[in-house]
């Protein structure tokens, strides 16, 4: 029989945090084996609850999201989304310029597929959030990475960044706090980065959606405060900040040279349109998420719990005799690299599903991040301490008997 075969143009697409190893470790689990799982920043899986309000303006108004709502999103989470861009200093954004999406990822698919064709070139991190490389890729446009390495704290270089743009680049890519690295860009890299953007007339995208869990004093600066000279797309939600992920709410609002790009706006509608509207019943957490207590900060403080586990975290690299990382100062994940002189011919792929496979811990290699290295893998620090103490216990053992 001819097989159905999948499209060409999907070939090179990967997202490996819910690719083979985590399939993998399904099977384990209805063979009644125990996994830690820490592929996937999924608060609610390790007991984290959405705040109360959230829940109780869902339910609330239950009545009123039984039909479709405009293709945008309901006015009252635009009209708060706008309001948070004020008290941040963004300039000149309405309710017009907000979409509501189901999640980020949606939008993120969305805003790539109404500006690229084949042939364009989009600047992205290394390592980067696989999402938006798949999202450039299944346009037929092409990934253009500009390094975020280690030794620089995995800030990126904005003078080496700007040599990679060319007559085909479109748009430039940030996710600020990083995924997978933490890292917290400053405000010079970022300005300067702003201003590539505009001398080259390409459209900014700014993954902000780890905005307020940041860590040791660290400060997020919104782009959309140093870019007016270019148009500028931010991208928040509820899924992180607030415990929220089941709701599949996010958001993008334009900023900046909107003028520009009226035609570009329209057919980002008409996406929007196509789909109808987005998941409603979330959309009416949103004004009580951004206008009522942050809860987040209780939760990153040294003391509260995503402090206290990021700490495990960076104890467990300190003690190993094998590993390294650059402290993450945003966002629930440790990027953690291998001393490969200690152990060689190390894999992060091989690693990762003999560390399922011997020791039942599931992590991501950091190869799946769309970096030339093969030395990283990336955790969630989610579980409680403990857990935490034994995930490295267990990474410990493997590399132990990989170095001998």
């Amino acid at each position: 029989m001819t097989q159905v075969a999948p499209a060409r143009h999907l070939g090179a697409v990967r997202y490996e945090i819910r690719g083979p190893l985590a399939r993998r470790a399904l099977e384990l689990e209805k063979q009644g084996y125990e996994i830690i799982k820490l592929n996937i920043g999924n608060p609610a899986a390790f007991g984290f609850r959405t705040p109360e309000s959230m829940r109780l303006a869902l339910i609330e108004n239950l009545a009123q999201s039984e039909g479709y709502c405009h293709q945008k999103g309901i006015f009252p989470a635009r009209e708060a989304v706008v309001m948070e861009t004020q008290s941040k200093g963004i300039r000149g954004v309405t309710a017009e310029d907000v979409f509501l999406g189901n999640g980020v990822s949606e939008l993120i698919l969305m805003t790539m597929e109404a500006l690229l064709e084949p042939g364009d070139e989009v600047l992205l991190p290394a390592p980067d959030y696989p999402l938006w490389t798949a999202a450039v890729v299944i346009t037929g446009a092409t990934p253009v990475y500009y390094s975020c390495r280690p030794d620089a704290a995995c800030v990126p270089d904005p003078d080496e960044l700007a040599l990679l743009v060319t007559p085909r680049t479109k748009a430039i890519v940030l996710i600020n706090p990083n995924n997978p690295t933490g890292a917290v860009y400053p405000r010079e890299v970022l300005s300067r980065i702003v201003k590539i953007a505009e001398r080259h007339d390409l459209v900014l995208f700014s993954d902000e959606i780890y905005d307020r869990i940041l860590y040791d004093g660290a400060e997020h600066v919104p782009v959309a405060t140093l870019c007016e000279g270019a148009l500028c797309a931010t991208f928040g939600g509820l899924s992180k900040v607030y415990r929220a992920c089941g709701f599949r709410t996010g958001w993008v609002f334009f900023s900046g040279k909107k003028q520009r790009a009226e035609r570009y706006l329209a057919t980002l509608e008409l996406l929007a349109s196509l789909r109808l509207c987005a998941n409603v019943p979330g959309q009416w957490a949103v004004q009580t998420a951004l206008g009522g207590v942050q809860s987040i900060h209780e939760l990153t403080s040294d003391t509260g719990r995503l402090g206290r586990q990021r700490r495990a975290v960076l104890q467990g690299v300190a003690r190993s005799p094998y590993l390294r990382i650059v402290p993450p100062r945003g966002a629930l994940y440790g990027f953690v690299g291998v001393d490969t002189d200690k152990v060689r011919g190390f894999d992060d792929a091989a690693f990762a599903m003999a560390l399922l496979e011997e020791q039942r811990v599931l992590v991501v290699p950091g190869s799946s991040f769309n970096v030339p290295y093969r030395d990283h893998f990336r955790v969630t620090f989610l579980p409680d301490e403990e857990t935490l103490r034994e995930v490295f216990r267990r990474v410990d053992a493997l590399l132990d008997k990989l170095a001998r």
